[in-house]
């Protein structure tokens, strides 16, 4: 195979040199891509306001006020958004699970009829633009169908659209296709039903999938706007990123970067606490029988 430096140069002790010298570069300037932004935004929170605002901007705050993040939270009321946020993003979580995760076993494992038709139009969906399905979704959660219920203001208008997911039935859709048909025929001759084959057998192998599903629907839900915006018009039930955008007029403009930084660590904190398993799914390629 042939590229830029030869096998042999990058074996010589020149070469090796070379190498480690521009890893290290590429490794530091993508961190500094990374980390630069978090770091503004804390640093702009400990700032005062007319510090924030003024041009050129300031490096190093002169000024250190940590007290602001205490502000915040306090004149923001974000322990009322963080429930709302919460309940928001677990229940869309678990609705994705449950409906998810069966699909894509059906789709891969029972292969019902019109199965791959099923999935094909289930992708389809995915080449349409979000705005497009903004409408007539908000149209099915004001009047439900058979149900003639009104969802607005309710979590479950947020939990139902999200769990009509395509992406993750495919993502998890693929990962299955991967595990042996041996293990559910063997779990067919003990006697296994479907359900039992896919709590027994298939979800205590595929974690690392699970998290990468699970990281993807509760970042979505937790970040998203434009939908709870449409179905939370009562503020009290707003979600964080609807709230920050409504008082961002009226608030301090360091006590506003203040309230989003705070919003952003329970997603931070999520990622580097499973960054294994998602590391570990986002890799998984197969799985020998």
């Amino acid at each position: 195979m042939r590229t830029l430096v030869s096998p042999s140069t990058l074996r010589s002790p020149g070469g090796k040199i070379g190498y480690a010298v521009i890893f290290a570069c590429t490794l530091l300037l993508f961190v500094i891509a990374f980390l630069f932004p978090l770091y503004w935004a804390v640093t702009g929170a400990m700032k005062s306001p007319q510090e924030l605002a003024q041009t050129p901007a300031t490096f190093i705050p002169n000024e250190w006020h940590p007290e602001t993040f205490a502000d915040a939270w306090d004149q923001l009321s974000l322990g009322k958004y963080f429930l709302n946020t919460v309940v928001v993003a677990g229940g869309a979580w678990l609705a994705q699970l449950a409906i998810d995760v069966p699909a894509a076993f059906a789709l891969s494992k029972l292969r019902p009829k019109f199965g791959n038709v099923v999935l094909g139009l289930m992708l389809a969906t995915l080449m349409l633009p979000a705005a497009a399905l903004l409408v007539p979704t908000y149209v099915t959660i004001t009047d439900l169908p058979l149900l003639d219920v009104n969802l607005i203001n309710s979590p479950a208008a947020v939990w139902l659209p999200a769990a009509a997911n395509a992406f993750n039935i495919y993502l998890l859709k693929r990962f299955f296709d991967q595990i042996p048909d041996e293990l559910i025929e063997a779990a067919r001759l003990d006697g296994a039903g479907p359900v039992r084959t896919l709590w027994r057998i298939i979800l205590p192998i595929s974690r690392p999938i699970l998290a990468v599903v699970s990281i993807l629907a509760v970042v979505a839900a937790w970040k998203d706007f434009i939908w709870p915006l449409l179905v939370f018009p009562d503020t009290e039930k707003q979600t964080l990123s609807v709230m920050l955008q409504r008082v961002a007029i009226d608030m301090p403009l360091n006590v506003l970067v203040a309230g989003m930084v705070l919003a952003s660590l329970p997603m931070v904190a999520l990622f580097l606490a499973f960054q294994r398993h998602i590391l570990a799914g986002l890799t998984a390629g197969s799985l020998k029988g």
